[in-house]
């Protein structure tokens, strides 16, 4: 299962309603190459849901993942922050055994 924080949530309703996007409009979270620690989040509105899709819903927010992914991500908490020490979306990645200090790359 992934989860969002009902900080989490309200920002994507609000970025939903600033770019104009529908209820049709999803969450997807993906997991690729790169960054300072090896992996990096990739977090965007998809309309489409893949057959190969995994699908969750947490908080009336519906969150795709692909199957790849998947594995990297199970058990992961979408946070928001918007205080002093950071701004933006935060992955909280219980199978992350390390991450870089921006927060947008780890490593398992």
């Amino acid at each position: 299962m992934i989860s969002v924080t009902e900080k989490a949530k309200e920002r994507i309703q609000l970025l939903k309603q600033e770019e104009g996007r529908t209820p049709n409009h999803n969450i997807r979270v993906s997991v690729k190459g790169g960054g300072c620690s090896g992996l990096m989040y990739d977090l965007d509105f998809d309309e489409n849901i893949q057959p190969s899709d995994q699908v969750f819903e947490d908080k009336g927010v519906k969150i795709l993942v692909d199957k790849k992914s998947l594995l990297y991500l199970l058990g992961t908490t979408l946070d928001f922050s918007d205080g002093l020490n950071g701004k933006g979306f935060q992955f909280i990645n219980p199978n992350a055994s390390r991450t870089c200090g921006c927060g947008e790359s780890f490593a398992v």
